[in-house]
């Protein structure tokens, strides 16, 4: 169901207290905007003098001239304001979206996971665009139609009540009328939106995985499935274009009644000669410029509130607490050593009875662990848990003897390599992915990972070498030499702690013996957690702990642990664990498999 966004009201003040940073500008422009509304409200009352003064034979060049000068100040004026909103919306824009860029990326996974990386994309580049165009209209006419209509009531009051009182009602009419459409719209405009974020979902998630498409031949499946997402936003979206077509009619037809109602009594008004000519001039102007003020600030209403389902999705994917968040008074992992342990440590995924329970252990410095078991059973829950991408129920994981949760995660992340079942590359060069692992390594020290990986070889033979672009998640390497770019990767990055998710699971049988080598060469003083089903990789683990249902139901060496009649030993025979075979052929000149 869609939820109800949040009030223009409280759209409006969080916008502007986004401005923090620059709010000296910000009340300078405000008050620039009042001070150009008094000069356009000082043109009707000229213009009536001018008349009056032209129709007694007077002279009116006093007139003019005040009305010359007036004008050329509210140019000035004009001119200053609307530099100086520009800029500021642009700085601002650019500076939030940096802002909501990295709140996402410090966002838990189990966020990502519910929204999904579309809406997400979306939510941020949408809902910065929204605020950009809410700040530019604030300060270049909102402000300025607001402080003019405020001004110009009393001001026609004070000439004649009677002729203000149609203005008021004007005024009054516009108002109600924009309040009721909105009401009409209020949940259709959220529904519209949240039909543009699954669009925009879907083509990201097709184009993220267009190779499954292409091989599926779903390529008519796939478009005929975003023509029906189409469809729906169009259904979606035509009652509510609709209600903004008719409060248009409604607010032209409210303006020009009002025109002839001003004649018709100004005239009746002259011919009793309780006004004169001039000041009906004066009060046409006024009504002319209150009708472009209503019709400013009608846009503008409108246009926030069309965007007020994307900014509440904004707004929220600010509010969202980041796992990245540390305690007061936390303090940097320093001089760490890798001795791990884990103490009566309990997690669920909200209401799921997946997560682990009670798990209990320790790991000595610079040992190799390996975390076994059926999938599903906790082990990529374990490690989550150690990275604090996922934070315990009970329980308490410390590092040297140090309580993770009271240490700052910046920290605690650069004390752990990981190495991902999916190689987890960027669209950039090989030597920037690799560098990933550490942004300052000199050449040398990125050659020299890469050879520990044994990846140079293959890196050299393609065009550029280092400077190699490898495409949209590596998509231009084969699975084996992204595996090893990978692990050159974390190589270079040489932090106490390794873990191995499925490390070696995409390298053929002679690849994988000399990766072992180097991984072997880097465990030497490193605590590495291994997460793995071959046997190659668990068989040499200091200590084995099994998982099954979120508990560790084993422990032991693997020769132990294969020889008796646990789970451990059922998974040796029934294959739960693979002696690796060579599936892959040598990569040619092009790195082609």
């Amino acid at each position: 169901m869609t939820s109800k966004p949040l009030n223009l009201f409280q759209i409006y003040i969080r916008a502007l207290k986004l401005l923090e940073s620059e709010k000296y500008l910000a009340i300078g422009l405000a008050l620039a905007s009042i001070f150009i509304a008094a000069i356009q409200l000082a043109e009707p009352i000229l213009f009536g003098r001018v008349v009056d003064a032209l129709s007694k034979g007077e002279s009116a060049f006093g007139y003019i001239g005040l009305w010359a000068v007036l004008g050329l100040f509210g140019v000035i004026a004009g001119v200053i304001v609307s530099i100086n909103s520009d800029r500021l919306a642009h700085r601002q824009k650019n500076a939030h979206l940096a802002t909501v860029f990295e709140k996402a990326m410090a966002l838990p996974q189990s966020v990502h996971a519910t929204r999904g990386s579309g809406a997400t994309i979306r939510t941020i580049l949408a809902g910065t665009t929204a605020l950009f165009w809410l700040w530019l209209g604030a300060m270049r006419e909102h402000f300025t139609a607001l402080f003019g209509i405020i001004l110009l009531v009393p001001t026609a009051i004070s000439m004649d009540a009677r002729m203000a009182t149609i203005l008021v009602a004007l005024a009054a009419t516009y108002t109600l009328m924009n309040v009721l459409v909105m009401r009409k719209t209020t949940y259709g405009q959220a529904a519209v939106e949240e039909h543009e974020t699954a669009l925009s979902g879907r083509v990201v998630d097709v184009i993220g995985n267009v190779m499954v498409v292409q091989s599926y031949a779903r390529l008519q499946a796939e478009a005929e499935a975003l023509r029906g997402l189409s469809r729906e936003l169009l259904t979606a979206q035509f009652p509510v274009v609709t209600w903004w077509g008719i409060l248009t009619v409604m607010q032209r037809s409210a303006a020009t009644l009002t025109m002839v109602v001003i004649f018709v009594a100004g005239a009746v008004l002259v011919g009793r000669g309780e006004l004169t000519v001039g000041q009906i001039v004066s009060f046409v102007a006024f009504a002319t410029l209150l009708i472009s003020r209503l019709d400013q600030l009608s846009a503008f209403v409108v246009k926030v509130h069309q965007q007020a389902p994307t900014l509440t999705l904004l707004f929220e994917l600010m509010d969202e607490k980041a796992n990245s968040e540390d305690k007061p008074g936390a303090k940097p992992l320093e001089n760490v050593a890798g001795a791990v342990a884990f103490e009566h440590v309990n997690f669920r995924y909200g209401g799921s009875p997946q997560g682990i329970t009670d798990v209990t252990f320790a790991a000595k410095a610079g040992e190799t662990v390996a975390l076994v078991g059926p999938t599903g059973s906790g082990k990529s829950t374990t490690i989550a848990l150690l990275q604090r991408f996922q934070t315990p129920s009970s329980g308490h994981i410390t590092i040297d003897g140090q309580n993770i949760a009271d240490v700052t995660i910046q920290s605690l992340r650069q004390a752990i390599s990981v190495v991902f079942q999916d190689a987890g590359l960027f669209n950039r060069t090989i030597g920037e992915n690799i560098r990933i692992g550490k942004p300052d390594a000199t050449d040398a020290e990125v050659e020299r990972a890469s050879k520990l990986a044994e990846a140079h070889d293959f890196i050299m033979r393609k065009p550029g070498g280092y400077g190699f672009m490898i495409g949209e998640r590596g998509l231009s390497l084969s699975g084996g030499e992204r595996q090893r770019i990978a692990i050159a990767r974390a190589i270079l990055k040489d932090a106490p702690i390794l873990i191995l998710d499925e490390a070696t699971s995409a390298l053929d049988s002679e690849t994988e013996a000399k990766i072992k080598r180097a991984l072997d060469t880097l465990r030497t003083g490193r605590t590495t957690f291994v997460i793995a089903h071959r046997l190659s990789t668990v068989a040499d683990a200091d200590e084995i702990f099994v998982l099954d249902h979120g508990e560790i139901v084993e422990r032991g060496r693997f020769d132990d642990l294969a020889q008796g009649t646990g789970l451990f030993a059922r998974l040796v025979a029934e294959g739960g664990f693979t002696v690796p075979k060579t599936t892959e052929t040598p990569p040619d000149a092009n790195g082609k498999r």
